[in-house]
């Protein structure tokens, strides 16, 4: 599953959809995103309801969801259980008012 993050802040992805919805049980991020220091100074977590919906539903997302608690790929941030993307993709973006490359 490929997913878009589309912002991010302070290491947690706030808007994103998903790119690609096979191989939910093994989702990669994409961040095309302005990142600011701090947004991206660890893993980006992305909240588990979101990844559930973008999977297909409970039922779909269920068993990766075991799976990726296994690998210790699921954290509690702020009573919300998370994602967690220690490696993701960037998508050259600029920064407001600045040419990209």
């Amino acid at each position: 599953m490929r997913i878009r993050a589309l912002s991010v802040f302070e290491g947690v992805v706030y808007h994103c959809w998903p790119l690609d919805r096979s191989a939910p049980c093994r989702p990669t991020l994409e961040v095309e995103a302005v990142l600011r220091p701090g947004d991206a100074d660890g893993p980006l977590l992305l909240a588990v309801p979101d990844y559930v919906a973008m999977a297909g539903g409970l039922d779909v997302a269920r068993p990766c969801l075991d799976q990726l608690r296994t690998k210790g790929r699921v954290v509690d941030h702020l009573g919300v259980e998370h994602l967690t993307f220690p490696f993701w993709t960037p998508v050259d973006v600029a920064a407001p008012g600045k040419t990209s490359g």
